[in-house]
């Protein structure tokens, strides 16, 4: 149907699990049908920072250079901001072309599926990266809520790749009031009228199925958007077919309602297992639906979607920043806007300066050369990311900068290292050292000698404004 086709996924989780015993205990019932355990992002993770995960995984599983990339497409109900195009910053996060055409789409769990329909319209020549982020919530003892979960899927979309798309569809049906965010809340609510909602799902996801010519009852999967783990199965009956495939498209029972991002994280859940002959289906309230038949064989897939780390309630309320004290008065270091921007290059791709007299290297690549003294300007030096730590302290309660209270009140004490940063040419080229977090989840530990490599991740918020910049986590041997 279209020029572009797969190359390749990529799938990213948070570390950290709230299980349905762990609300049950606090409020005395679990509201998350079907639902285990959901995936909670750390303090110092949202959406953007998700989205930067899952796209470097597909860039990685389809072996695809940043550069080569001519459109980016980003799906998400739960955007950092309101108002400000977030698409500029995961572009700079990943190193992608300045030429690049954007979307943000939003407002509807149907957004991680339409941002995929847009990508694969984008032209015969296109190089495209398709990201749905998400980490809806509600009020605390509501459905919405605990059944709520986070995560982040990519896809790159190439010409002549071996996934393709074979056949679409949409329907619109009107059905308010089933699942919405009033302006300015932080909270998805709905008006609980369970056979309403669930006519309004089952009616238009089966009306947009019926506009494909795929038999669905012949598919491996179908990746059915999932506001929790009962729904989807309500629908088999009219989609014709059975529990095991929507099951094999579905990653609700172990990360929650991820929202705009769970059909694309089923995507990436059914390919891991083997399963190619897949069938899209993307649910908006309000509502409508689109539907699309996929055949990925050959589809390269890469994911991190176990969880490290269960927390407690109380750890859960913390981490999610509804019981913490927020940033001292008087603050922490100022660090202008127009400050910050000028570091950019530094602190979302790591790029170091080699000196042109001698070749040494710096980081951050400013003033005289530190080997030779020299004053003439730097040759900008991308780093691979990784490094070993050179020496590491832990942060302990009351130790943190004012700028990182409150993380250490969502999270805990926090480790601060020195770590050596491989040169261009890895592990045994020349190094630079920089100070810097290392990220650890439950009973992890830093020492010096560990490799870790680097991920985006908030640093603080001053004046409304975000700074994301990277940090270290331990490297997976």
């Amino acid at each position: 149907m279209t020029g572009l086709g797969i190359a390749s996924v990529g799938a990213y989780a948070p570390r950290y699990r709230l299980t349905a015993d762990a609300v049950t205990d606090a409020w005395g019932q679990f509201h998350g049908a079907g639902v285990s355990e959901t995936a909670v992002p750390a303090g110092d993770e949202d959406t953007l920072t998700m989205a930067y995960e899952a796209a470097t995984r597909a860039l990685s599983a389809g072996d695809v250079d940043p550069d080569a990339i001519t459109h980016l497409y980003l799906g998400t109900t739960t955007p950092p901001y309101e108002e400000e195009a977030v698409t500029a910053r995961l572009a700079s996060f990943l190193g992608l072309s300045d030429d690049l055409e954007t979307r943000q789409l939003t407002g509807s769990t149907r957004a991680g599926v339409d941002a995929l329909a847009t990508g694969l319209e984008a032209g015969e020549d296109a190089t495209v990266l398709v990201v749905a982020s998400d980490a809806p919530r509600g009020a605390p003892d509501d459905e919405l809520e605990h059944a709520a979960g986070a995560g982040a899927a990519a896809v790159v979309l190439t010409p002549d790749s071996p996934g393709s798309l074979t056949d679409a569809a949409e329907h619109v049906g009107l059905f308010p009031g089933t699942r919405f965010r009033p302006r300015g809340s932080a909270e998805t609510t709905g008006l609980g009228v369970t056979q309403y909602d669930r006519r309004a799902f089952t009616e238009t996801v089966a009306a947009a199925a019926a506009g494909l010519e795929a038999d669905l009852a012949e598919v491996d999967a179908v990746c059915l958007q999932a506001a929790n783990g009962k729904l989807p199965y309500r629908a088999a009956g009219a989609l014709g077919v059975d529990a095991g495939a929507i099951q094999a498209g579905t990653t609700v029972h172990e990360l929650g309602d991820t929202g705009a991002a769970s059909v694309l994280l089923g995507v990436a859940s059914a390919l891991e297992a083997g399963h190619t002959d897949l069938v899209l289906l993307g649910y908006g309230s309000g509502g409508g639906a689109t539907a699309m038949a996929v055949d990925a064989d050959g589809v390269a897939v890469e994911t991190d979607l176990e969880g490290e780390a269960s927390l407690g309630y109380g750890e859960y309320l913390r981490m999610r920043g509804d019981v913490t004290p927020g940033e001292p008065d008087g603050g922490g270091a100022y660090v202008s806007v127009p400050s910050w921007k000028r570091t950019i290059p530094q602190r979302h791709r790591l790029v170091a300066g080699r000196c042109t007299e001698c070749g040494a290297l710096a980081f951050p690549p400013e003033g005289a050369c530190t080997s030779c003294g020299a004053l003439e300007e730097f040759e900008e030096v991308e780093l691979p990311g990784t490094g070993t730590v050179e020496a590491a302290t832990v942060i302990g309660q009351g130790g943190a900068p004012p700028e990182f209270v409150e993380q250490q009140a969502r999270e805990g004490a926090f480790v601060s290292a020195v770590v050596a940063l491989d040169g261009p040419g890895g592990e045994d080229d020349e190094t630079v050292s920089t100070p810097t977090q290392v990220l650890t989840v439950g009973d992890e530990t830093v020492a010096v000698g560990d490799r870790v490599e680097a991920t985006i991740r908030r640093i603080y918020t001053q004046e409304g404004v975000t700074r994301y910049g990277f940090k270290m986590r331990l490297l997976e041997d």
